[in-house]
């Protein structure tokens, strides 16, 4: 898969997530990729895990496979524990905690969510890349909502 490839797959990605769509799909010189996720669970009194994002991806090429991000460990997806404010610096004139391209570890710090006047860091789950930040600094963020995607075979 090229960069551009991948480079569609997640802004689809992001789409999705966005908007909170469950399936979005598009075809372009001769190629056509589609983005599904299943909706959560409605479960109470527990806590549900992100739905998974499965990308298809069909071209002309005769050995293509369908690739699913999250199914098959590529992109490890950090997402937000709570509901609250997105913020990529520690303080407004700060340098952000991570940009993307950027090398991080399991545990780093990569982002605050604060909720209730207080300051949650978000850490890494994994050692990787950060392939993507989805989400702009002093956006509301839901629940369950993916902030970054790493690609922890980047190491």
């Amino acid at each position: 898969m090229s960069d551009t490839q991948r480079e569609e797959i997640e802004s689809l990605i992001y789409l999705l997530n966005q908007h909170e769509l469950t399936e979005l799909e598009v075809e372009k010189k001769g190629m056509r990729i589609r983005v599904r996720r299943e909706p959560a669970p409605q479960v109470s009194h527990s806590v549900s895990e992100q739905p998974a994002t499965s990308v298809e991806v069909a071209t002309s090429e005769p050995f293509a496979q369908p690739v699913t991000a999250l199914d098959h460990g590529r992109f490890v997806s950090v997402t937000s524990p709570i509901v609250g404010t997105f913020y990529r610096s520690p303080s407004p004139d700060a340098d952000p905690y991570v940009e993307e391209g950027d090398f991080v570890k399991k545990g780093q710090v990569l982002c605050i969510v604060e909720a209730m006047k207080l300051m949650n860091e978000i850490e890494a789950e994994t050692d990787g890349q950060i392939t993507k930040v989805l989400v702009e600094s002093t956006t509301p963020v839901e629940y369950g909502q993916t902030l970054f995607l790493i690609d922890p075979i980047a190491v």
